[in-house]
């Protein structure tokens, strides 16, 4: 049932506002309210400050053990269906040239949820509540309209991520397979009752499925063992010497930094228990952001190596024949995640590449479902105070996502699935600016955020990655629109 009741017990909110000092006539807010919180209540209540922080005194690994996780969580975000499609693009028709991109990505993915997790932390607020609180009320109905638009969006790339995944392995339609993932639900309210930790652990070992899959794939498969000088000089020289480069550089780009994600991370950093004075603020902000690094870095090498796999497999190749003799040609518009698999038995001459290849996308689908679950959470809450019965959100999610899916993939059959994710990272594109301006705005405030406000380095690494992610978006827009709006008319 929806509501928006305050906790009985629990103290008035402090108006951040209000919250300041007056020294000798100058009104002045030396720390920001870092117990505060929305009129609406705390974010992802049922987790909130569950997971208990040993003391200053415990040595490093104790601590750095405590604090990981949220970073893991965000992580599954930078390694979904949308960038393995962008990234087996980009290895099939440039070899190892656009590695760079990949890097600079990932780069500037890690400051941003660096930033992310520190507005979490200092203020006690995650993104959608400080920006129901801190902008003008007529904003909340489109910003949360919005915000729900780009997590389906991204929910109906995970759909079909999974849905190909259980085709792939067990030849189940593609129809019926986008109508199972919907059980998944199942998957999920399951975990929310094991806490945090458990949610945590789950995503962990699904992320080390990836990573194992691609390791295997890259160090112990001599087919697919590349020239790691020449991937050392591809990211030392950036650069745009092929046509066709800066497009598909901007697709991964554009498929980096998830909007959900930095309303996520922000709520996730509150699940830890620590105290509100300076010292504990300041501890939580330094392993929230190893947490945030070691998470992406991770992440990084796992893109890395979906562009590298396609680049020694696909590369200099414009067809393979597959089992039963049927070719497949390749094109840049080629849906390059079934092509992957189709191909990589044939050309590498095991079945278990393409087993692996296809392991590795279901566990990529389903942790991003969980977080995804989450974030929706966190967004419907932070802006409208709105809470329903977590079954009953993940559901609306859900249905939103496969309703589509199901439609466009049973009037074109597999083909739509391409144009299902282009549609997915258009309107991904179009919300960031809308998540990543007001982070900044915020961080970089001292009325907001006090003494934790970013220092000149997270100034200057935020704007110029929110800059630069949007000029990229913008750069692409006209031609994904143009292609979107093909999926939308049939054309």
């Amino acid at each position: 049932m929806i509501g928006s009741q305050r906790r009985r017990g629990r103290p008035k909110p402090v108006d951040n506002r209000a919250a300041k000092c007056s020294v000798g006539g100058i009104v002045k807010n030396e720390h920001p309210p870092a117990a505060a919180h929305s009129d609406g209540g705390l974010s992802l209540d049922g987790v909130h400050g569950t997971v208990t922080v040993p003391d200053a005194g415990a040595g490093f690994w104790k601590q750095f053990r405590a604090f990981v996780g949220p970073g893991v969580l965000v992580s599954v975000g930078y390694m979904d269906p949308g960038n393995w499609g962008t990234d087996l693009a980009g290895g099939a028709r440039f070899k190892f040239d656009l590695l760079w991109v990949v890097g600079l990505a990932s780069l500037m993915a890690i400051f941003l949820q660096i930033i992310s997790a520190r507005l979490g932390v200092a203020t006690g607020k995650d993104l959608a509540q400080a920006s129901r609180d801190w902008y003008p009320r007529w904003t909340r109905w489109p910003n949360w309209f919005f915000a729900e638009i780009a997590i389906a969006a991204c929910d109906m790339a995970e759909v079909l991520g999974s849905a190909v995944a259980i085709n792939l392995l067990f030849h189940i339609p593609l129809l019926w397979a986008v109508i199972i993932t919907g059980l998944d639900v199942m998957l999920v309210l399951g975990l929310q009752r094991f806490g945090m930790r458990k949610i945590e652990a789950i995503v962990l070992l699904l992320v080390l499925t990836i990573g194992v899959c691609y390791f295997i794939e890259i160090f112990v498969l001599p087919q697919t063992r590349p020239d790691f000088l020449d991937m050392g000089r591809a990211m030392m020289t950036p650069g745009f010497r092929q046509a066709g480069m800066l497009y598909v550089a901007i697709g991964i780009v554009g498929a980096t930094v998830m909007p959900h994600n930095l309303y996520l991370h922000s709520a996730l950093v509150q699940s830890r228990k620590f105290q509100k004075d300076e010292a504990s603020i300041k501890r939580a902000i330094r392993f929230n952001t190893i947490d945030s690094t070691v998470a992406l870095v991770i992440a990084f090498f796992i893109n890395a190596a979906i562009l590298v796999l396609a680049a020694m497999v696909f590369y200099g190749k414009e067809s393979v024949s597959v089992a039963g003799g049927d070719v497949v040609k390749f094109s840049p518009d080629s849906d390059w995640i079934r092509v992957a698999y189709l191909t990589l038995a044939p050309l590498l001459g095991t079945a278990l590449a393409s087993t692996l290849f296809a392991v590795s996308l279901l566990a990529s689908g389903q942790s991003s479902t969980i977080t995804g679950t989450l974030a929706g959470q966190v967004v419907m809450e932070g802006f409208m105070h709105w809470r329903i019965k977590p079954w009953l959100r993940r559901l609306i999610t859900r249905l939103v996502a496969i309703v589509p899916a199901v439609i466009i993939i049973g009037l074109r059959g597999n083909s739509g699935v391409t144009d299902l994710l282009t549609l997915s990272q258009v309107v991904l594109a179009l919300q960031l600016p809308f998540t990543m301006f007001p982070l900044m705005h915020f961080t970089s405030s001292a009325k907001r955020m006090g003494r934790w406000k970013n220092g000149w380095f997270l100034l200057c690494a935020g704007w110029a990655s929110a800059i630069v992610i949007t000029a990229m978006d913008v750069w692409g827009l006209p031609g994904a629109l143009k292609c979107a709006w093909a999926v939308i008319s049939g054309h």
